[in-house]
């Protein structure tokens, strides 16, 4: 039987029927904390592929800039910057949860969906690890795990997910196509999809582990290069930033050695000797004014290092007869060491290349919004839609694994799932005070405005359109309100008759006396 790219065959040894039972198979060696590097001493099947030059060396290369990119400080400080805002982590909810009100389905189907999407935040560690996950997605512009099922119960659905190194595998397309004898032009065929492993990395485009495609999560970045071809990482445009940083900072500290000190400059006056004794003459003199001597930080000892002239000592020129005397003179320092208006321009260009506000490269109290949504700056609005962004296109890891989990389970069929994707979405926990703010403000305005129309309701203006055009209210979302209100209308007139019942019972009505009444 086959699943999803898997091959499932009856295992006639019991012994190693019971090993698969209790040990999950996997070409990837788990991945530790500790920086332990796995090795591995099987061998695996490998298959030739004819690919086009080395646009596998090509992406390798790519990400390791990207990731030397990264551990700058400012760059860093940036990402986390954006990881904090798409990742909000508490300690009593996932960052993550599954939204199901336009699903239309009943309710135990809905159980069943969500159960399904905790135990995959369940086998991710979602809650301790989503910062970590987010951060290696958005640095290296892609993610890979790779989905472990028992083959001899697939029904039991996903038992593990290991995460794949970027560096080791692909994703390839295989286009078969032929000619067309009428026309002559290609004619596509077949397109096969999967994927490409190597264990030491990418270093060759035409050999590795060829894995089927249902059998690895692939989370890209969705931004793609020029020709379409390559994926990029969210850092690609940062790359050169980084780079300009980090050399204006070497040149900065290089120019601070060789120009801090003040240094004197020596005419010595060698007269009428020829060049071989005037360049002895000033050597005699150089080694008698040189008192150079260097502590020696192992030893702990002053060594005397005159043996070398560099470029932070004193200048020697010799004068010839006829000029000036012997003369010294002092070369200034430079003057303008404090100015770092370069580095700072630098800092605030890899900023911008992030989409990261500026302000959050400044002091806490520098521009940062406290009170009111009106008073934050532009770039915190261009922020949070960034963020949002990411969010979206990282959320297909979801829905990758939930496809392939409730699929595996049962619960939905293959044709079922563009349906229930459509109306699935994965919403993340909001930390920006922005974003408060200004839904708050907002509000309290429709509602100061619906006060102050009031009046004119039923006069000049219906319901429908109040609360259409004043409360921004869709047809949905009327629908919903009626249906809510007329419950809690009918729920208020039961509890009402039930009071009325309870004070009838606690204070029933006088009995009128028979023989009063004759």
């Amino acid at each position: 039987m086959q699943l999803f790219g898997w091959k499932f065959e009856k295992l006639s040894d019991a012994e190693q029927r019971d090993k698969l039972d209790t040990q999950a198979v996997s070409f990837v060696p788990a991945t530790t904390d500790d920086g332990s590097t796995a090795i591995s001493t099987a061998g695996y099947y490998g298959q030739y592929l004819d690919l086009d030059g080395d646009s596998a060396k090509t992406d390798q290369d790519l990400i390791r800039k990207y990731r030397v990119a990264s551990e700058q400080a400012e760059c860093d400080q940036a990402i986390d910057d954006i990881v904090n805002e798409a990742i909000v982590n508490d300690h009593d909810d996932l960052p993550a949860s599954l939204n199901l009100e336009k699903l239309d389905q009943p309710a135990s189907i809905k159980k069943l969906v969500r159960g399904e999407f905790d135990h995959i935040c369940m086998l991710l560690d979602f809650s301790n690890n989503a910062q970590d996950i987010f951060r290696k997605w958005y640095v290296d512009g892609r993610l890979f795990y790779h989905v472990i099922v028992d083959e001899t119960a697939p029904q039991n659905g996903i038992q593990e997910l290991r995460y794949i190194d970027s560096m080791k595998i692909r994703k390839v397309r295989e286009i078969k196509d032929e000619i067309d004898p009428l026309t002559g032009a290609k004619i596509i065929k077949n397109v096969d999809e999967y994927y490409l492993y190597q264990d030491s990395g990418l270093q060759r485009s035409d050999v590795g582990l060829k894995i089927s495609k249902d059998a690895v999560c692939y989370v890209p970045s969705g931004i793609l290069d020029a020709s379409r071809k390559r994926v990029l990482s969210a850092l690609h445009k940062a790359i050169k930033p980084v780079n300009q940083l980090r050399m204006m900072e070497d040149s900065l500290v290089i120019y601070r050695l060789a120009r801090a000190p003040e240094r004197r400059i020596f005419y010595i006056d060698v007269g009428n000797l020829p060049k071989g004794k005037a360049e002895e003459y000033m050597r005699s003199i150089m080694n008698q004014y040189r008192n150079k001597l260097v502590y020696d930080a192992q030893t702990g000892e002053i060594r005397d290092d005159r043996k070398h002239m560099s470029m932070l000592e004193d200048f020697w020129l010799p004068r010839r007869e006829g000029g000036r005397g012997t003369e010294i003179a002092t070369l200034a320092s430079g003057e303008n060491l404090g100015q770092i208006d370069d580095i700072i321009y630098f800092q605030k260009k890899l900023y911008r290349s992030l989409n990261v506000p500026i302000g959050r490269l400044q002091d806490a109290d520098g521009g940062m919004f406290t009170n009111k949504a009106t008073e934050v700056a532009r770039d915190e609005i261009k922020f949070q839609k960034f963020v949002d962004r990411l969010r979206k296109k990282f959320s297909i890891m979801f829905f990758e694994l939930l496809r392939t989990q409730l699929i595996l389970k049962g619960i939905i069929t293959l044709e079922d799932w563009p349906q229930f994707r459509e109306d699935i979405t994965v919403d993340f926990r909001q930390d920006n005070h922005f974003t408060e703010l200004k839904e708050s403000e907002i509000l309290t305005d429709r509602l100061l405005l619906l006060q102050s129309i009031q009046p004119y309701i039923g006069k000049y203006y219906s319901d429908g359109w109040v609360r259409k055009n004043i409360l921004h209210q869709t047809d949905e979302d009327i629908e919903m309100m009626d249906a809510e209100m007329n419950q809690d209308g009918s729920a208020q007139a039961v509890e009402d008759q039930r009071q009325a019942e309870l004070e009838a019972i606690a204070n029933p009505p006088p009995t009128m006396d028979p023989a009063a009444g004759a």
